[in-house]
């Protein structure tokens, strides 16, 4: 299965490791930042005004991204609500016949929080997504801008 393709503010954010040619004509979705949904869970509003505006600041997050940040939230909100009745009730229920069997919470537990990283490695929410993400104001993407900056060179 082939790899999704990165977004090019990504690619930058994280030095353009492969150092292929980035895609000039990869439509720009512009700046802002997308409004909170009133649909959202009251856990998923928390998470989305935890998070959004710093994303935003990353430019990993913009008014386009709305909808896929939305089900990040929703899905983060889910998954708490999953992950209590479990603490609540327990993995393991009690069948009619007197058997055990996993309690459905934990399906939709390991459902929510599949969706909320797949979700999350987007947007480089993520230890390893984050990891290849260089901060700072460096511009060189090329082994001759590279060369010029450390011999303090134009």
């Amino acid at each position: 299965m082939a790899r999704k393709p990165k977004p090019t503010a990504l690619k930058l954010l994280e030095g353009n490791p492969g150092k292929r040619d980035l895609n000039a004509h990869e439509p720009d979705p512009g700046h802002g930042m997308p409004t909170c949904p009133d649909w959202l869970m009251p856990e998923a509003k928390e998470e989305w005004n935890r998070l959004a505006e710093t994303m935003n600041r990353m430019g990993v997050l913009t008014e386009v991204d709305m909808a896929a940040f939305a089900g990040y939230c929703q899905n983060y909100a889910k998954w708490k609500e999953a992950e209590a009745q479990i603490l609540a009730d327990g993995a393991i229920t009690w069948t009619a016949a007197g058997g055990t069997r996993k309690s459905p919470w934990v399906a939709i537990s390991e459902t929510c929080q599949s969706k909320m990283l797949q979700f999350a490695g987007e947007f480089g929410l993520t230890p390893s997504s984050r990891s290849k993400i260089i901060a700072g104001n460096s511009t060189s993407t090329t082994a001759a801008d590279d060369m010029e900056a450390l011999l303090g060179v134009g």
